[in-house]
């Protein structure tokens, strides 16, 4: 569905996206396709939940299609996949007990994203390795790593970026729809699916289409926070010591450091 062009050097974007942030987790690339790329191999196994997928793509690249996501009712409802009957009536109860725990009120599903077009396959791959231009590319992220995201959202898409919560997989959908970044905090079940999803990290969703505008602040925003980060340790250790300094102070503290 992105229709950016082929000639992006991803491999390149995901090294600089990893040293700028210091990610310890591969970048992954989500792709919409009508067709499943010569070359990429369909899922082997079967996942819990859709959600899995974003773990397992960190190594390899691999297609998917509705029946690949049949244990994951919620999954195939976000991402408007093809559904089976079984799939409906797991939807069906899962929304129940929702309901029943108000968790997931009536009300509140006109407020989860669902994708607006019907895709036939889902590719999920490392950034640096993806067959194809990636309509979502999603990073495990702490705090630190999200400052630096936000304000690149700030400038990219002139406005802060959306912080979501249950269920996790609606932070793709609430991408493609809206073609902004989005901040998802995970839900109980992804982090019950997810090795990678720790109590610390969270996910950052960026359009596949805003990619290379997304990298270029991002670079720059990195040196930024890690001179200024310094700057502020200098006027703390000075401060701290019974001193008044100035901003110059300070700058030729650092300087001089």
């Amino acid at each position: 569905m992105n229709s950016a062009s082929s000639d992006v050097n991803y491999a390149e974007i995901a090294h600089t996206l990893g040293l700028c942030l210091d990610l310890h987790q591969s970048p992954i690339a989500i792709s919409f396709a009508d067709s499943i790329p010569t070359g990429v191999a369909h899922y082997a196994g079967r996942a819990p939940a859709g959600c899995r997928f974003w773990q397992d793509a960190a190594t390899a690249a691999f297609a998917t299609s509705s029946t690949d996501h049949e244990l994951c009712a919620i999954g195939v409802y976000t991402h408007h996949l093809q559904t089976s009957p079984a799939q409906q009536t797991d939807l069906v109860d899962a929304l129940k007990v929702f309901g029943q725990l108000d968790y997931v009120r009536e009300e509140d599903l006109a407020q989860i994203p669902v994708l607006e077009k019907q895709p036939k396959h889902v590719i999920y791959a490392p950034l640096a390795d993806t067959p194809l231009p990636p309509d979502v590319v999603l990073l495990f992220v702490n705090a630190r790593q999200t400052l630096i995201l936000s304000e690149a959202a700030q400038q990219v898409e002139r406005q802060n970026a959306p912080a979501m919560g249950r269920p996790a997989c609606a932070v793709v959908p609430q991408v493609m729809n809206t073609g902004r970044a989005a901040l998802s905090l995970g839900c109980c079940g992804a982090r019950a699916y997810l090795d990678v999803l720790t109590d610390s990290v969270a996910i950052f969703a960026i359009p596949g289409a805003k990619l290379e505008a997304y990298v270029r602040r991002i670079e720059a925003l990195a040196k930024a926070n890690s001179v200024l980060s310094r700057f502020h340790e200098i006027r703390r250790r000075d401060v701290g010591a019974g001193l008044a300094p100035t901003i110059q102070d300070s700058l030729r503290a650092m300087e001089s450091a």
